[in-house]
């Protein structure tokens, strides 16, 4: 979208004003009315309601009925004003807007207004706590629904994946290159007699080929230079008919983070990773952004399933 500089400036003063952008961070992760607002920024509520105008206005911000009350929400219209803004809140990381939203947090619980806890958070359900409703616990009900037959997982770390797993697999083989993060997994794993864990780079992986039924590659692609050659060495060692499974960060331009944590990359787009998989002799059956972290920088995670 093309603006005129009368145009631009305009979208610039808009979202230059810290407590329009306190709002906005709010509003992205809470319904909430005018007086809840007020409540949890200390802000005038005359004032909340001409930034919540305005904020309309730009299409940033939309409200529905609740009753007599107006609660109001980040949109999910795009434009240059969203444009403008999901560049401008990744770079926010701020003590008040972390105050603001544990505010938020406590106002949310205490609102009910008659209704039980899903109701009065339906629609972002997974935003808020609830006593066990963890994506953990999800995830280890889950679990039981598969049969892994002999698994691989890939840059495992100190095996935390392949705790999660084991029961439900034939076999397990653990590699990393690292020896002290090797030995961490061996002492994790001592209980399981279908694990074995081993040192080596999975970009020359220590395997004979078409050895196993899945291999799990879980943010293992962000401490590679060279992508593509694990996924052929990936393609490899899988059975004809194995599927693999890969987590990994999202294209970003967050240098300082990427080396906070060793990545020696800066992520991959779903279309980068889906030809990476093709090109290593795999059919790629889904490959797109399946999270997307609610704080500063907003890290996405790409996930890809393939099969050879």
């Amino acid at each position: 979208m093309s603006l005129s500089l009368e145009q631009g400036t305009e979208l610039c003063r808009l979202l230059a004003d810290p407590s329009r952008c306190r709002l906005l961070l709010l509003l992205e992760a809470y319904e909430l009315s005018v007086a809840e607002l007020t409540d949890i920024t200390g802000l005038a509520q005359s004032r909340v309601s001409t930034h919540l105008s305005r904020l309309k206005r730009a299409a940033l911000v939309q409200d529905k009925r609740v009753g007599s009350a107006a609660l109001y929400s980040a949109s999910g219209n795009g434009g240059a004003a969203a444009d403008l803004w999901s560049h401008l809140r990744e770079q926010i990381d701020d003590r008040q807007t972390r105050i603001d939203r544990e505010r938020a947090e406590e106002v949310v619980l205490a609102r009910k207004h008659g209704q039980t806890w899903a109701e009065s958070v339906a629609g972002r359900m997974e935003l808020h706590y609830s006593p066990g409703r963890t994506w953990e616990a999800t995830a280890r009900a889950l679990i039981g629904l598969l049969e892994l037959g002999d698994a691989l997982d890939l840059g495992s770390g100190d095996g935390v994946l392949t705790e999660l797993i084991a029961s439900h697999a034939r076999h397990v083989t653990c590699v990393d290159v690292s020896p002290t993060v090797v030995a961490a997994a061996r002492k994790r794993l001592a209980g399981f007699a279908n694990v074995s864990i081993e040192e080596g780079d999975m970009h020359a992986l220590p395997f004979a080929d078409a050895r196993f039924d899945h291999v799990f590659a879980m943010h293992a692609l962000p401490y590679s230079r060279q992508a593509e050659q694990v996924l052929r060495e990936v393609a490899r060692v899988l059975k004809p008919g194995g599927r693999v499974v890969i987590a990994t960060l999202g294209e970003h331009h967050h240098e300082e983070a990427m080396r906070a944590y060793d990545h020696v990359n800066l992520g991959l787009t779903p279309a980068a990773l889906a030809a990476l998989l093709q090109r290593a002799g795999l059919q790629v059956e889904s490959c797109r952004v399946t999270s997307r972290e609610t704080r500063p920088p907003y890290f996405e995670v790409v996930t890809a399933l393939a099969r050879k």
